[in-house]
């Protein structure tokens, strides 16, 4: 089994916290969030695909009543293998990390 890429590991995990409201705007605004980090939009959507293509998640559009562009939101959800390849990442991180003291310096 092949490691995700940080990206794909950071978007499958914002993906399973937002669980019902993750769709493209909210994902973009809360990986930004917690990463720090200002974000390239394409990068994001790229990755996205990526996960879709590999059959880590699914999407689906849903048309606002009041969406007044007319462009319907594309809502995302992890697969039970997206699921599954979090776990193992999850795993793997633990253990590399067993064992390393707090690395960052208090001031």
């Amino acid at each position: 089994m092949s490691l995700l890429s940080k990206v794909e590991e950071i978007l499958l995990l914002t993906i399973w916290k937002l669980n019902e409201d993750a769709y493209g705007v909210a994902i973009f605004e809360l990986v930004e969030k917690e990463t720090d980090m200002r974000w390239m939009s394409g990068s994001i959507y790229g990755a996205l695909t990526r996960l879709k293509k590999n059959g880590y998640v699914e999407s689906h559009k849903v048309k606002l009543h009041n969406d007044k562009s007319g462009r319907p939101r594309i809502y995302y959800n992890l697969t039970q293998l997206g699921l599954d390849r979090l776990s193992h990442v999850q795993k793997i991180n633990q253990s590399i990390w067993n064992g390393v003291p707090n690395l960052s310096r208090s001031e």
